[in-house]
């Protein structure tokens, strides 16, 4: 069944990371012509994707998404409901029904982290859709989000670039 990608919302997506020290790293790294001359199609060769410079605090979204995390916090459905996109409610409305679900706080609060409070930045608007950076909850490294407005308000959706590449 399809999970929604939701601000920390879902359990699915993972961040990455390694640990080790330097001298580990350069050891187990494979030179450019290593790659380039690789014959033995089992050596997998990854890039990490560069984390972007902040370059705002998102004065317009950060209480968009302040907003839901006390809402999930509180356990505040009415509150929750005021900050979705109308499209992200009707999804979710859908995939509670399909797990015989009652509430829509309880449904999200299953899969919500909110051990860590949301940070947002890097905020981009052009009319009524946005894009933000955020990280905390289920989110360990920046993760871009779509937002929508919708009646002259800003709503947060379940929709991520970044997620559905993967």
């Amino acid at each position: 069944m399809r999970k929604l990608l939701l601000i920390g919302a879902t359990f699915l997506f993972v961040c990455c990371s390694s640990s080790g020290t330097v001298n580990e790293l350069q050891k187990n790294a494979a030179t450019k012509s290593e790659v380039e001359n690789n014959t033995d199609k089992s050596v997998i060769t990854t890039t990490k994707t560069p984390e972007t410079e902040k370059f705002n605090d998102a004065p317009t979204l950060t209480p968009v998404v302040i907003a839901y995390y006390n809402a999930v916090k509180n356990k505040d459905e009415k509150a929750l409901r005021s900050v979705l996109s109308s499209d992200t409610l009707k999804a979710l409305e859908e995939d509670m029904k399909s797990e015989k679900k009652k509430s829509l706080i309880d449904y999200v609060a299953e899969i919500e982290n909110t051990d860590t409070p949301y940070q947002v930045r890097n905020e981009k608007i052009e009319g009524d859709r946005a894009v933000a950076e955020i990280k905390g909850g289920n989110y360990a490294v920046w993760t871009k989000f779509f937002f929508v407005k919708e009646n002259g308000q800003w709503k947060i959706t379940d929709q991520s670039p970044e997620i559905e590449k993967r």
